[in-house]
């Protein structure tokens, strides 16, 4: 697990392996700072001396010094509910200092369950909640987006074609229920999220979508409420193996990239 950071603006430094003892990183892999000096670099891996989905776990190399130096990685995730081998993960952190983390189960080969991560701490303890269930014996190659908002965090994944999101709350880590995108599309994978200024939220996706194909962007913005503020966007054109990303301008106009 390769890692770099900017030094005091001028370059990067030469990139170097975070990674210690959790060797076999496949599909997960993020990292997440805060603006206390705190940098996270999760991904999920076997147990040493171990294979298999069953046997992975998602595991955090933690630095205190604004990524100059990082500690030996520690599993964060419960034993007991693997890891999705080529499903993504998305790690964040917000700005009180707790960290989240999205990952996908993969418990006896078929609960590819969406799990959250997170730790009130500042990534010291991690405390686990299953957000949505899914049983399907096929990894999904599926990703997963984090943000902050009003009033918590947004989370966004896939379940069985489709995209949910949900709010957590930042006292407890709970969700407030899981809101399927709206609108009716084929295979909806890939979600970002983005909010601004004005309490308003963006949800993106991918349609279309699958193995070696690409597909189709679409949008939908909602107030701060969690009501859609107007009509879904849609784009063609999203390339094969393409992702999208989405961000806040300084007016509360979202940007979404792909």
């Amino acid at each position: 697990m390769l890692y770099t950071r900017l030094d005091d603006g001028t370059a990067f430094e030469p990139e170097r392996n975070v990674l210690q003892a959790a060797a076999g990183l496949d599909g997960g892999g993020s990292v997440a700072a805060d603006t206390r000096g705190s940098v996270y670099v999760t991904w999920h891996a076997p147990t040493p001396g171990t294979k298999g989905e069953k046997n992975r776990r998602v595991w955090v190399a933690r630095s205190s010094d604004d990524g100059r130096t990082f500690g030996r990685e520690e599993p964060v995730s419960a034993a007991a509910t693997g890891g999705c081998g080529c499903c993504g993960m998305r790690a964040f952190a917000d700005r009180q200092g707790a960290v989240y983390v999205l990952y996908r189960a993969a418990r006896a080969g078929v609960h590819r369950d969406m799990y959250l991560l997170r730790s009130a701490r500042e990534g010291t303890t991690f405390e686990g909640y299953k957000l949505h269930e899914w049983q399907t014996a096929t990894c999904p190659m599926s990703t997963a987006a984090l943000a902050e908002g009003a009033g918590g965090a947004l989370a966004a994944w896939e379940t069985d074609g489709q995209v949910y999101s949900a709010r957590i709350d930042p006292a407890t880590g709970g969700r407030f229920g899981a809101v399927a995108a709206p609108g009716e599309g084929r295979r909806r994978k890939h979600p970002a999220v983005a909010a601004n200024a004005r309490g308003e939220a963006l949800l993106a996706w991918t349609e279309g979508m699958g193995w070696n194909r690409g597909g189709a962007l679409a949008w939908q913005v909602y107030d701060r409420d969690g009501k859609p503020t107007a009509g879904q966007g849609h784009a063609a054109g999203v390339p094969t193996w393409s992702l999208v990303a989405a961000f806040p301008r300084p007016d509360g106009r979202f940007v979404v990239l792909y």
